[in-house]
């Protein structure tokens, strides 16, 4: 067992104790909500249309029960995750896993589009007290070095199939059942945490929390949640003035918070911390990975179904064949990592996963299904591989009494990171798509699916090739971003 001298004595300091058995269940035990968090922010895909026919939600209302549950997850994350640190990180964890389950039946059985509305509010403020508290309490369960990095690459895996799976989850649900059957699986996993979490987690906490800060907390949803939404409305719609507003006055209301806690004795961010390369690397070059994978799943989630011609969930299956790649290039990435300079393990995986974008901008109407898919596993392979390490070391970079608001601000920046790639490649591939389509009536000219809708031979052939050529050009803008994120991890190793 590898020993370090003492920094006063010179004596060799015992190496950090081993997790065993139990470490590992409680880890188990909390991957499974993880889980089924991260796939709620998918799972309503293929439900809408049932659920409009039994709720008749106007096109507003529908937008909100999609949309409500990302906008409360991502504009709490931050109070959460300090507020764990604050009253314990276990506690937090029931908290999160009680309101969760209450909300998913809530939601099951909701009568009308109000309800269901503020059941997947509450499923948002449940999710954000379990994300940063699961990912936080790796750092108090894994005090090995090495245990710690396999825990973070599982996390990063877990997490990112858990997206990539809630379409093919409702999809066979809705096959065999009704639409709130995709809430009520959320159940056996809530209840199972609350039972055994109690015997297998530990109760971190600050030693001395100092007061919460009631007005950062506001402040930082107040400026998240227009920020997110004004991106989201500017990638669908377009530069408009009512979305730009929103995206101002939200960055403002962050400047201002940011100002906040750098006078405050005990905020809700450590400003220090963020300004370590370390951590801010490793949460930027984060944010770059998920807005290149956000927003080209856009484009393959509708090149799959409507240019292939596949059905929704014969499409949801065929995009899970790339999550092979997920779980070959986590495990190998850290394994790398244990021979080389991790910095440059990040870099290499981020360069990786820019050949699997620049491989899909060669992708046209008639390519070989099995071509695309590579491409995809390519570039999921590498980008898990450098984000599992980025995670973890931002994780070890901060400190364990810390650890629950540092996973927010990692985990913030990932919410921030997905509106972005919607905004920024969306509208470079919906601009590549409007060129092409420069002569067809103004229906088809906004989307593939107008264009579906009114276009019929020659002309919806004209269409989905100019939408192929739309993902040409957002695969070159997410391998831009691939490349960024490589520079940043090199970055970090200097640091």
């Amino acid at each position: 067992m590898d020993t370090t001298l003492g920094p006063v004595t010179g004596r060799a300091d015992p190496a950090p104790p081993r997790a065993g058995r139990r470490e590992w269940t409680a880890f188990a035990v909390l991957m499974l909500p993880l889980l089924l968090v991260s796939m709620d922010v998918s799972v309503l895909y293929f439900a809408i249309p049932f659920i409009s026919q039994d709720l008749a939600p106007s096109s507003t209302g529908q937008l909100w029960i999609l949309d409500m549950y990302g906008f409360v997850l991502a504009g709490l994350l931050i109070t959460m995750g300090a507020l764990g640190d604050r009253v314990g990180r276990r506690r937090l964890v029931l908290a999160g896993a009680a309101v969760f389950g209450l909300a998913s039946v809530a939601a099951a059985y909701a009568d009308s589009v109000q309800l269901l509305i503020a059941a997947r509010a509450l499923l948002g403020l449940g999710g954000a007290a379990l994300m940063p508290s699961t990912l936080a309490l790796i750092r108090n369960l894994f005090h090995d070095e090495r245990q710690r990095a396999k825990a973070v690459t599982a996390w990063t895996g877990v997490m990112t199939v858990g997206i990539s799976f809630g379409p093919v989850v409702s999809g066979a649900l809705l096959e065999h059942f009704w639409w709130g059957s995709v809430f009520l699986i959320n159940l056996p996993a809530m209840l199972l945490l609350l039972v055994l979490a109690p015997f297998l987690l530990p109760e971190v906490k600050q030693p001395v929390p100092g007061r919460f800060d009631w007005p950062s907390a506001v402040l930082s949803l107040a400026g998240l949640l227009p920020v997110i939404q004004g991106v989201k409305e500017l990638a669908r719609d377009g530069l408009a003035l009512l979305p730009a507003v929103f995206v101002l006055g939200g960055l403002a209301l962050l400047y201002v918070f940011v100002r906040r806690q750098s006078r405050l004795a005990h905020p809700l961010v450590d400003l220090v911390l963020l300004r370590r390369r370390a951590f801010g690397g490793a949460v930027l070059a984060n944010l770059f990975a998920i807005a290149a994978t956000v927003g080209m799943a856009v484009f393959l989630t509708q090149y799959l179904q409507t240019v292939l011609a596949n059905s929704p969930l014969r499409a949801a299956l065929w995009s899970l064949v790339p999550a092979v790649g997920a779980f070959a290039g986590a495990p190998g990435g850290a394994a790398l990592a244990r021979r080389f300079e991790r910095g440059y393990v990040m870099a290499a995986g981020f360069a990786v996963s820019a050949c699997g974008f620049l491989a899909l901008s060669q992708v046209r109407t008639h390519t070989p299904l099995w071509f695309t898919l590579t491409a995809c596993a390519v570039y999921t392979c590498g980008l898990v591989a450098a984000m599992a390490l980025a995670n973890e070391l931002a994780l070890g970079a901060a400190p364990p009494e810390r650890a629950g608001s540092a996973a927010a601000v990692l985990e913030s920046g990932q919410e921030l990171g997905g509106a972005l790639g919607m905004a920024l490649l969306g509208s470079l591939g919906a601009a590549v798509y409007r060129h092409g389509m420069a002569h067809a009536p103004a229906s088809a000219r906004e989307t593939l699916g107008g264009a579906v809708a009114s276009l019929r031979g020659a002309d919806l052939t004209v269409a989905f090739a100019s939408f192929t050529r739309g993902l040409d050009a957002a695969a070159v803008g997410a391998a831009a971003l691939m490349a960024g994120a490589a520079v940043l991890s090199l970055r970090v190793r200097q640091g």
